[in-house]
């Protein structure tokens, strides 16, 4: 069995290594990764592992940003000192949510229910989870390149998103603007619907960033905003009631 671990704190991979050689005598290859990012890296240039205990807080944001930006198909099995994120712990591939301190009947009961599970029943097990991703997929952060560096950036801390040409930018409340790997399309089907409108192909919109609106040509709408923005965001005459609906909190 190869086993994933990733842990920020050196005497809990420790510990939790130890375990699981205690358990599984006959224990394959364990890596031990201890950030979002290098986990991101390593789950794209490896194989599945069988198995990824998982800490939920880590040094560069919590676990749950991998998922928005890798596939895992692997089962998971989390690891937190909290038991804030049990809920949204089982909306990923999480066979179990253990709390620290791990104990060996800890890991005896998360091991036996894994291999208790079939080959098509693991399947299927993963595949209602990705199902209920998919119904409740709203992102909290995201995982965004600026030089050496991933920073995680809150979906709070964004006023609006720009296209131009091929190229995606978020633009903070601050002023500051990060570059993006996802279109438009991908980023609107992943953000909460009362929160973010779609304005046009150029734009999507924070609800807290809009000041005002402004008629526009042609009965269109211009939309005002409290950050600077690369170019006037105007709704279509054809979009104007949607938007207005929105806007009023009936969406």
């Amino acid at each position: 069995m190869n086993i994933l671990i990733v842990e920020d704190e050196t005497a809990a991979a420790r510990n939790l290594m130890a375990l699981l050689k205690a358990e599984i005598p006959n224990v394959g290859e364990m890596a031990v990764l201890d950030s979002v990012a290098s986990s991101i890296e390593w789950l794209r240039t490896n194989d599945a592992p069988d198995v990824i205990f998982m800490d939920i807080h880590l040094a560069d944001g919590d676990a749950f940003n991998i998922f928005e930006q890798v596939e895992v198909t692997s089962p998971v099995i989390f690891t937190t000192a909290y038991d804030r994120y049990a809920l949204e712990a089982f909306r990923f591939n999480s066979i179990d949510y253990l709390l620290k301190p791990i104990q060996a009947e800890d890991i005896h009961r998360s091991i036996n229910k894994m291999t208790r599970l079939t080959g098509q029943e693991l399947k299927d097990y993963i595949n209602r989870t990705e199902v209920s991703m998919q119904k409740d997929k709203h992102i909290r952060n995201f995982l965004i390149p600026v030089r050496d560096k991933i920073m995680p950036i809150s979906i709070e801390d964004i006023a609006f998103w720009h296209t131009e040409g091929e190229r995606v930018n978020a633009y903070t409340f601050e002023g500051k603007h990060y570059p993006m790997d996802k279109s438009l399309d991908t980023i609107t089907e992943i953000l909460p619907e009362n929160d973010f409108f779609r304005a046009n192909r150029q734009f999507i919109v924070s609800r807290k960033t809009i000041k005002d609106l402004s008629v526009w040509y042609g009965n269109r709408l211009l939309v005002n905003v409290s950050v600077l923005t690369p170019e006037k965001i105007v709704i279509s005459k054809n979009k104007t009631p949607e938007f207005k609906k929105w806007l009023a909190g009936f969406l």
